[in-house]
């Protein structure tokens, strides 16, 4: 196993009595984006919280299974040994520290880094105000005052502050306008280019489609599809139930000859 490569394995979760997961098992190749998809109450972000150890703070536990990032156990380590092992989760609806200031929310992101020291932190921002220059622009606003799609960049580059190998994103275009959700498409895309592996979660198939390589359903808890993002793009029971396209002509409609993403997507971006 490479060193940014996530394995899972039989992970079962829940809430007390309530079971969220059931013997999840998938992997996140070193350099890949992958994709859940599913709709309310599938377990997707129940997923992120066991992956990034952070489940408790939610009253959760994990109950079976092994989570391996780059051939460590991950299972036993508290949250911060996991962001310093390199894996950082950008939680669904943008919690950013409202009250702070843009800079001290990105100060407070690079406490978690992995290494590097005063030159490293110095370079994770540079590379963060090049994905994100309103976030220059805004260092000394506090956070809570920025706009929904600003306080997404925020919370994206609150995480890339640690300089993650893999990062985890829960809903980043959830409550965005189409044009803002584009945006943060494109950013999630730089950001792998970079060479940051991802693993997102989203409940617009479309938008995750068009980003990931492989991908997987989750549906109760439990993966029922998986397979290469284009295959899934392609298949008939996706795109009646994430995608919307409820026929033959209208699959052949939506999906443009370049690739299988929905075509209002790509006017959008």
């Amino acid at each position: 196993m490479s060193a940014a490569a996530l394995r899972v394995r039989g992970l079962t979760a829940g809430y007390g009595k309530v079971r969220a997961l059931r013997d999840v098992s998938l992997d996140v190749p070193d350099g890949a984006v992958v994709a859940v998809l599913g709709g309310n109450g599938a377990g997707k972000s129940t997923l992120l919280r066991a992956l990034s150890r952070t489940l408790a703070f939610h009253g959760g536990a994990a109950t079976a299974g092994t989570v391996a990032f780059g051939g460590r156990p991950l299972d036993t380590l508290p949250p911060d040994r996991v962001v310093a092992a390199g894996l950082c989760h950008v939680p669904e609806g943008r919690q950013v520290f409202a009250r702070m200031t843009v800079e001290d929310n990105l100060r407070a992101g690079a406490l978690g880094a992995r290494a590097g020291g005063r030159a490293g932190r110095a370079a994770a921002l540079r590379r963060v105000h090049e994905l994100f220059p309103v976030l220059a622009e805004r260092a000394r606003q506090r956070a809570g005052l920025l706009s929904g799609g600003e306080q997404q960049m925020l919370a994206v580059a609150r995480a890339l502050m640690a300089s993650p190998r893999l990062l985890l994103l829960d809903e980043p275009s959830l409550g965005l306008a189409p044009l803002m959700a584009a945006r943060i498409a494109d950013t999630v895309k730089e950001i792998h280019a970079q060479g940051t592996s991802v693993l997102l979660v989203e409940q617009n198939a479309a938008l995750a489609l068009r980003l990931a390589t492989h991908a997987y359903v989750l549906e109760v808890g439990e993966v029922t599809i998986e397979g290469p993002a284009a295959e899934l793009a392609a298949s008939d029971e996706v795109r009646r139930r994430y995608l919307g396209v409820v026929d033959e002509q209208a699959a052949g409609d939506a999906v443009p000859a370049g690739g299988p993403v929905l075509a209002r997507w790509e006017a959008e971006a």
